[in-house]
C-alpha cells in the first residue's frame, strides 16, 4: 500500500468474534455432515464415492469395456469434480473395489487392491486398472433419463448429477461408515434379496412394523462367512431404534483332531488374530496348544490351524476362551445416520429408511415415465407432420423448390408447427418412398400405445406400486447371491480360569523387604538361599501353585492378589510388586499367602490384636487392593501365618520386651475383615509411648519343634516346653529366658518368620 493512501471501508462489515467464530464452524460442520461424512439415503453414496462412480461411466468405463488406469480416473474425478488430494479420493475408490470390504463392489479393480489381512496395502494407482461392476449399473442406468437433478461443478464449468437414481436402496446394501462435526455413522451391509423382500412388503402392506420386515431382513450380511450371533431380539431393538450393536464370530471345523478356522469377521486381520494367540501361547496361558499355523493360500482364503495338546482338550471351551481373548470375535457399531430426503441428518429405524427410499424411488420412477412420455408425445408432434407431408407430398416438394420462405408457407398452408417444418426439411430423398410411410404408421401406433401406457401408470398409484415391485424384483434377481454371513444361536465366548489354561506347577513364592517378588519352581526352596539387593533381605515366602493366586498383606492391613503365573522368574533378583499393584505411598509389604499353602491364616497387627481369616476373604480384585486387616493407629500389621487345623493350632505371640504368650486358634474369631480380639496384652501406656510392641507370631502344632533365635545364639522348644507360656486370650504372658528376650527370628518345622 502506498503511503498516505486511504483505506476503503465500505465493503468491511464490523462482526464481533464470537459471532464470526459460530458462524464459521457451523459452516464447516455442516458441509462436513452434508458433503464429505453422511451418506444420503437416495443412493447411499458419499459425494466423492458418487463423483468416482459418475467419472468412470463418463470415461465410458462400464462392465463390458476394457479397463483403464486408476489414475486417469482419479485425474478425473479430481480435475473436474472433487478438487481434493488424489491419495484420498484413489483410497475412496478403493474401497469401493474391495471385496471383503464391500457387499456389493461397484467398481471391479485389476492389479493389488489390498487385502484383508492389510487393506492398505493395495498398489498406486499407476500401477491399477478399473471398471464398473455389473451391480453399478443399478446407480447410473436412469442418469440420462431425466431422473436428478443437475448442479454444476466447483468451477461451474460442467454439470454433474447431484444424486445417482439407484434402483436398489444401496444405501442398506452396501452401508457405510463416516465421522462428522459431532455425529457419526455406521450402517452395515445387507443382502440385496433379503432388503427387496422387504420393501416389496412394505409396497404391499405400507403398515408394517419393523417387526414385519426382520422376517425378510434377519440380520446385516457382511462379506465374510463369519456368523452373526446378536440375539434376534437383539437385532430386532437395533432395527427399531436405529443403532446398538452387532457381533460376529469366526467359523471353524474340527479336522484330525485340529481346529482348522475357514471364515474371521469382518474387517479382521489373520495375522493380527495369530499374533494374540502366539502371545498367549508364549506366556503359557494356552498350554493345552502344542501348535499354530497359517495354512491360507488362494484356494483357501482363510485357514487358521490350531493344534490341541491331546484329544483329550475340550475343542469347544478352548475356542470359546479364544473368542473372548482374541478378534475371532467382534462388535460392530451399528448407527443409521443417513442424509435424508429433506437434506438433514437422521438416525432413522429400518422401517423409516425403507419407507423414505421408497419414496424417493417412487418419484424417480415418475419422473422417468414424464421424461419418456415427453419425448413420446413430442416424436408423435414430429410423425403427425410427416404423415400429414406425405399426404400432401406433391404439394410440399413445390413449396420447398419454388417459394423463399418455404418454412413460413409451409406454416401457413399446412399449420405445420417449426419443429415439424424442421423435420420435414431434414428428410432424405430416399425417404419418400411408400414404404417410409408404412414405418411411419407403425411407429406412431407402437408410440401411441407406449403413451397410453405411461399415462395410465401416472394416472394410477396402485399401477405405479406395481411398476416399482417389479423393478425391484428383477433387479434382485440380476444382482442378488445368496446370504454370505450366516445367523446363529452360539454360546457367549468366556476366558478360561487361570487354572484351567495355566500347567499346575509348584512353585515358591518369595518377597523380599524392599518389595522385589519372584516365584522359584518347586517347594524344596531355600528362600534364604537366594540373591538379594545389598540394601535387601529375604521378607516372607509361601509355597503355591503356577495356576493359583498370591495374596499380598501391606503394612496397613490392606489385600491384594495377582496371578501367581505372571511372577517373574526367582533366576533374578525379582520385580517391584508396585509395578503390579497399586499401594498408597509410604507402605510396605509385609507379608504373602497362598490356597496352596493353607486356606486360612491369621492376620494381626504389632499391638496385639487379630483374627483368623480365609483365603477367599482376603482376595481383592482391584490393584488397589482392600482393607481386610483394620490396624490401630500408629500400628503396623504383622506377616500372615498360615494355619492348617484350627483345633489342633496354638498361636505364639513374642513381644519386643521378650514376653511370649501361647493361646489357642481356637479362642481367635473367624472374620473376613476386622481388627480381630486382643491375643497378648500389651500396657496401654507402652503402646502410647512406642516402647512395647508384638515381634513375632507364629502358629503351632503340638507334633512341632520352635526355635527361637537371639542374635548368633538360638534355643529348641517342644510344645511341652511351651507349657508355662499356655494362657488364655488377652494374657501379659511370661518373660523368656535371660539372654532370649530379644529374638529376632523363629522358626517352626523350618518355616522362618522374621520381623
Amino acid at each position: 500500500m502506498k503511503k498516505n493512501q486511504e483505506i476503503n471501508y465500505e465493503n468491511i462489515s464490523d462482526v464481533p468474534v464470537q459471532t464470526f467464530v459460530e458462524k464459521a464452524y457451523l459452516d464447516y460442520s455442516m458441509y462436513v455432515i452434508l458433503d464429505r461424512a453422511l451418506p444420503r439415503i437416495e443412493d447411499g453414496l458419499k459425494p466423492v464415492q458418487r463423483r468416482i462412480v459418475y467419472a468412470m461411466s463418463e470415461l465410458g468405463l462400464s462392465t463390458s469395456a476394457k479397463p483403464k488406469k486408476s489414475a486417469r480416473t482419479v485425474g478425473d474425478v479430481i480435475g473436474k469434480f472433487h478438487p481434493h488430494g488424489d491419495s484420498a479420493c484413489y483410497e475412496a475408490m478403493v474401497l469401493m473395489a474391495q471385496k471383503f470390504s464391500y457387499r456389493y463392489p461397484l467398481i471391479l479393480g485389476q492389479g493389488n487392491w489390498g487385502s484383508a489381512d492389510d487393506p492398505k496395502s493395495f498398489a498406486a494407482m499407476r500401477y491399477t486398472e478399473s471398471k464398473l461392476t455389473a451391480y453399478a449399473k443399478s446407480l447410473l442406468e436412469e442418469l440420462e433419463q431425466g431422473t436428478v437433478a443437475w448442479v454444476p461443478n466447483f468451477d461451474g464449468t460442467l454439470n454433474e448429477p447431484k444424486l445417482l437414481p439407484a434402483r436398489l436402496p444401496n444405501v442398506l446394501l452396501n452401508g457405510g461408515m463416516g465421522i462428522a462435526v459431532g455425529m457419526s455413522t455406521d450402517i452395515p451391509p445387507h443382502n440385496i434379496r433379503e432388503v427387496a423382500s422387504a420393501c416389496i412388503r412394505l409396497l404391499d402392506d405400507p403398515k408394517s412394523s419393523v417387526k414385519d420386515i426382520c422376517e425378510h431382513i434377519k440380520g446385516p450380511d457382511y462379506p465374510t462367512a463369519a456368523e452373526i450371533i446378536t440375539p434376534p431380539e437383539e437385532l430386532l431393538d437395533l432395527y427399531k431404534s436405529g443403532h446398538g450393536s452387532i457381533k460376529t464370530r469366526a467359523t471353524y471345523l474340527i479336522e484330525k483332531g485340529n481346529i482348522v478356522v475357514n471364515s474371521l469377521p469382518h474387517h479382521t486381520s489373520g495375522v493380527k488374530i495369530l499374533e494374540q494367540i502366539y502371545q498367549q501361547m508364549r506366556t503359557k496361558k494356552l498350554p493345552m496348544v502344542t501348535d499354530l499355523r497359517d495354512e491360507s493360500d488362494h484356494e483357501h482364503k482363510t485357514r487358521i490351524v490350531i493344534v490341541p495338546k491331546s484329544n483329550r482338550v475340550n475343542t469347544e471351551t478352548l475356542m470359546l476362551h479364544l473368542f473372548a481373548t482374541t478378534d475371532l470375535e467382534k462388535s460392530y457399531r451399528v448407527n443409521f445416520n443417513v442424509v435424508g430426503i429433506n437434506g438433514r441428518p437422521q438416525v432413522k429405524d429400518l422401517r423409516s429408511l425403507l419407507k423414505e427410499w421408497l419414496k424417493f424411488r417412487s418419484t424417480t420412477i415418475k419422473k422417468r415415465l414424464e421424461w419418456h412420455l415427453e419425448k413420446i408425445v413430442s416424436r408423435l408432434h414430429i410423425l403427425n407432420g410427416l404423415q400429414k407431408t406425405y399426404k400432401n407430398l406433391d404439394q410440399v416438394i413445390k413449396i420447398i423448390r419454388e417459394k423463399d420462405g418455404a418454412k413460413s408457407v409451409l406454416i401457413k398452408r399446412f399449420k405445420f408447427s417449426m419443429i415439424q417444418v424442421e423435420a420435414i426439411l431434414e428428410l432424405k430423398l430416399r425417404n419418400l418412398a411408400r414404404l417410409e410411410e408404412e414405418k411411419i404408421k407403425s411407429e406412431k401406433n407402437s408410440l401411441s400405445k407406449e403413451r397410453a401406457r405411461i399415462e395410465l401408470i401416472l394416472s394410477s398409484p396402485q399401477r405405479l406400486k406395481t411398476l416399482i415391485k417389479k423393478e425391484i424384483q428383477q433387479d434382485a434377481e440380476i444382482y442378488g447371491d445368496e446370504r454370505c454371513s450366516p445367523i446363529a444361536a452360539r454360546d457367549p465366548a468366556a476366558v478360561l480360569d487361570t487354572s484351567e489354561i495355566v500347567a499346575a506347577e509348584p512353585i515358591t513364592i518369595v518377597l523380599s523387604k524392599n518389595g522385589l517378588i519372584r516365584a522359584a519352581k518347586g517347594h524344596d526352596i531355600d528362600p534364604y538361599s537366594l540373591s538379594y539387593k545389598s540394601s535387601d533381605s529375604y521378607q516372607d515366602s509361601v509355597i503355591g501353585r503356577s495356576n493359583g493366586l498370591a495374596t499380598f498383606l501391606d503394612s496397613t492391613g490392606r489385600t491384594y492378589t495377582i496371578q501367581s503365573y505372571g511372577l517373574p522368574s526367582a533366576r533374578g533378583l525379582g520385580e517391584p510388586l508396585s509395578a503390579k499393584l497399586n499401594p498408597a505411598a509410604g507402605v510396605h509389604f509385609v507379608g504373602v499367602v497362598s490356597k496352596e499353602n493353607s486356606n486360612q491364616f491369621l492376620l494381626s497387627s504389632n499391638y496385639g490384636y487379630g483374627f483368623i481369616c480365609d483365603f477367599e476373604s482376603a482376595v481383592s480384585r482391584s490393584k488397589a487392593g482392600k482393607v481386610t486387616l483394620n490396624v490401630p493407629s500408629g500400628s503396623l500389621a504383622l506377616p500372615p501365618v498360615s494355619i492348617t487345623k484350627i483345633k489342633d493350632t496354638f498361636i505364639v505371640a513374642i513381644t519386643t520386651s521378650g514376653h511370649m504368650l501361647v493361646v489357642s486358634a481356637g479362642d481367635l474369631p473367624q472374620l473376613a475383615k476386622g481388627k480381630g480380639n486382643k491375643i497378648i496384652n500389651i500396657p496401654s501406656k507402652q503402646l502410647k509411648e512406642g516402647g512395647e510392641r508384638v515381634a513375632h507370631v507364629a502358629a503351632i502344632s503340638p507334633n512341632d519343634e520352635l526355635i527361637i533365635y537371639c542374635k548368633s545364639k538360638h534355643k529348641k522348644l517342644n510344645f511341652s516346653d511351651l507349657s508355662p507360656y499356655l494362657s488364655g486370650r488377652a494374657k501379659r504372658g511370661k518373660k523368656l529366658p535371660r539372654g532370649y528376650q530379644a529374638v529376632t527370628k523363629m522358626v517352626v518345622n523350618m518355616k522362618i518368620l522374621e520381623s
